[in-house]
């Protein structure tokens, strides 16, 4: 089959909700997601998740393996179950999602202010909060801090995933360029992140540098106090 005729059945895979919301689950979760666990989280019958998570593998959004979900072996253990996870692949419309678009208009306008003479690094760090001030002070749905950053910064492609009382970024959307550039690019992803969290008024939630391979350098926690 053509490469980009297999993109674009890719793509056309993601356009039923049930089948979004699915794939959401699926690569929040590093250990894979077996059926009866995706049903539950998306509150759809087990044979209707069976469908759709069957064709995201067809479609090479998602891989398969199989293991006893109970942990037990031996006989009376069952048999091994699907367990479903994110392919590697990554497809050009940007699956992992890919933001070049945000960063681009970030560095395009600080270049033009320090062409009129500001110091680069303190312009790319003010329109980078600018640009998170504008997306948070956009977002006008009520509820806890984490959960309204998370919805935010989810519409931005960062795959946030909560883990206690903070969220971890499982996806860069600047990942080529924080490749080549790691540290410009994390100043801007938390400079950017941290203005978001300024637009939503959050008081007890901060955004702070925490590098590790294979996500975001950023991660949001709820602060402490109420500095």
């Amino acid at each position: 089959m053509d490469r980009k005729f297999s993109e674009y059945a890719a793509i056309g895979a993601l356009a039923d909700p049930v089948r979004r919301r699915l794939y959401g689950f699926v690569v929040g979760r590093d250990d894979g997601v077996g059926r009866e666990e995706a049903a539950r989280e998306v509150g759809v019958p087990a044979h209707t998740a069976r469908f759709h998570l069957d064709k995201l593998v067809e479609e090479g959004l998602l891989e398969v393996d199989h293991r006893r979900l109970s942990g037990r072996t031996g006989p009376g253990a069952g048999r091994p179950a699907n367990v479903y996870r994110r392919s590697a692949t990554e497809l050009a419309v940007s699956l992992p999602a890919r933001g070049y678009d945000l960063v681009g208009h970030v560095f395009a306008a600080a270049v033009e202010r320090s062409l009129d003479g500001a110091p680069l690094p303190d312009a790319l760090a003010e329109e980078a909060q600018a640009a998170g001030r504008r997306d948070g002070a956009a977002h006008h749905r009520k509820g806890a801090e984490l959960d309204r950053s998370a919805e935010v910064l989810s519409a931005r492609g960062f795959e946030p995933t909560r883990v206690s009382d903070a969220l971890v970024l499982r996806n860069c959307p600047f990942d080529a360029l924080a490749r080549e550039h790691t540290s410009l690019v994390c100043g801007v992803n938390r400079n950017y992140i941290g203005g978001v969290l300024d637009g939503l008024g959050c008081a007890h939630t901060t955004a702070r540098l925490d590098p590790a391979p294979h996500r975001c350098c950023v991660r949001v926690e709820e602060s402490t106090s109420g500095s």
